[in-house]
């Protein structure tokens, strides 16, 4: 095993959530009048900025006060779903099988995310969990990716991130990491496998590819 530590990608990876984005996404359009996605269009265009991807799918600019509204809606919607969300079928296996140190770093709000490890049953498992401090998200995570590393003292050419999207896949070449792409997620499996970066169908099946990376 050429690296040591796992960062593990919450929403959409470990947390198999992505119809509640999707309704809570539909949401936060219909309340300024916007069309619904479904998950498939969703997961086609979804990206970070999630303004960008906002503006894409409402056909119009989205500013920063417009974008931190729709933002709130989102999550107060996600958040009424958020019980009956469940973690990805393989999801403990996977972390089982890794045998080095691993953390986990979520753009979800730090506050919120930490309870809700202890309640998926994994407090404990992860060397440091970090989340969003800030009010409102949907911001790159590469940067994020940098402070989680630094608080954790591992170097990038330690890394291996498992997500879901192909931020994860920008954030993770930041600090001179590797990633392995999951299919379960938010991003369309035919973008993950067009983007050149390893891709698996399944977690276990990720942290198999990590162990090589």
């Amino acid at each position: 095993m050429a690296r040591t530590h796992l960062v593990w990608d919450w929403n959409g990876t470990l947390l198999d959530d992505l119809s509640l984005v999707v309704s809570s996404t539909n949401t936060a359009f219909e309340s300024i009048g916007g069309r619904n996605v479904d998950a498939d269009e969703h997961r086609s265009r979804f990206r970070r900025p999630v303004a960008d991807f906002y503006a894409e799918i409402l056909g119009r600019a989205i500013d920063e006060a417009e974008f931190g509204e729709l933002d709130r809606i989102f999550h107060d919607a996600y958040r009424l779903g958020l019980t009956s969300m469940t973690l990805a079928a393989d999801a403990m296996t996977a972390i089982k099988a890794w045998p080095g140190s691993q953390s986990l770093l979520s753009m979800w709000f730090h506050n919120e995310l930490v309870p809700a490890v202890e309640t998926y049953g994994l407090a404990g498992v992860f060397t440091r969990v970090d989340g969003l401090r800030t009010e409102v998200g949907g911001h790159l995570k590469a940067g994020h990716l940098a402070t989680h590393l630094d608080e954790l003292g591992v170097a990038g050419d330690d890394v291996v991130l498992i997500g879901d999207s192909l931020d994860d896949a920008a954030a993770a070449d930041a600090v001179g990491g590797k990633v392995v792409l999951y299919t379960g997620g938010f991003t369309h499996p035919d973008r993950l496998r067009a983007s050149g970066y390893p891709v698996a169908d399944t977690l276990l099946e990720a942290v198999e590819m990590a162990r090589m990376l």
